[in-house]
């Protein structure tokens, strides 16, 4: 009788724990941009996760920007050229936004500290700063700890996933006048838990209304609603 009474008792606290984990785990992710969500993992940004951005801070920007209107804190470190105007155009609750523009050789410690206390951190590591496998284990376990983001414009080791704008075209030149509205980008995701494969999402960043969003099908030979696309370089 008491063997059974504390089988049951286990089989409770098990089915507790269950529970628990869960709901710890459905809480482990921070929404993000409905555009970018098919181009993560877990359709959003992973708890204690790292993600790179290569080549457009519209784009790293974007990641943040669903964190920041949930309520989440976010910090931008070594992007001396993102001002308070470029953040709010991005979406970005200034209110809950730390900016470090100029951190000099202790940016990565200023990482670390931020992490205990900011959901959402994104960082310009300097040019020839090289983040290596100790450091980032380190730093790694820290994100895992207080459940924070880390989203790098440069290589990261063991990055949950990899985003890059592979094409880009700007809209609203016509024929030798007008402004540019729009920019239509493709941009390409890789993530070791995707084995190797590649997914990539046809957006608008941004659109004509400063949105970043999918870029619906169209007919074969249709062109964007914005005329004359004009291709972008670099």
């Amino acid at each position: 009788m008491f063997d059974t009474a504390r089988a049951d008792e286990i089989r409770r606290l098990q089915d507790r724990i269950r529970g628990m984990q869960r709901t710890r785990l459905a809480d482990r992710t921070l929404p993000t941009s409905e555009a970018l969500a098919e181009l993560l993992p877990e359709g959003a940004l992973a708890a204690g996760g790292s993600y790179v951005v290569d080549g457009s801070t519209a784009l790293a920007l974007e990641l943040l920007r669903g964190p920041s209107r949930a309520g989440s804190w976010c910090a931008v470190v070594g992007m001396p050229d993102l001002g308070l105007e470029a953040a709010a155009s991005a979406g970005l609750d200034l209110e809950r936004l730390v900016l470090v523009p100029q951190p000099g050789d202790q940016w990565l410690s200023i990482v670390s500290a931020l992490v205990d206390a900011i959901a959402v951190v994104l960082v310009q590591p300097p040019a020839r700063a090289r983040v290596g496998e100790a450091a980032a284990s380190r730093l790694g376990a820290r994100l895992r700890q207080r459940e924070a983001v880390l989203v790098s414009t440069r290589a990261w080791p063991r990055a949950h996933a990899r985003l890059s704008v592979t094409e880009s075209d700007w809209a609203g030149i016509g024929a030798g006048f007008g402004h540019l509205a729009a920019r239509q980008v493709t941009v390409a995701s890789s993530s070791p838990a995707w084995q190797g494969r590649t997914r990539s999402r046809r957006l608008w960043l941004p659109d004509a209304t400063g949105a970043v969003s999918l870029v619906a099908a169209r007919a074969a030979g249709e062109r964007t609603a914005v005329s004359a696309p004009l291709r972008a370089l670099g």
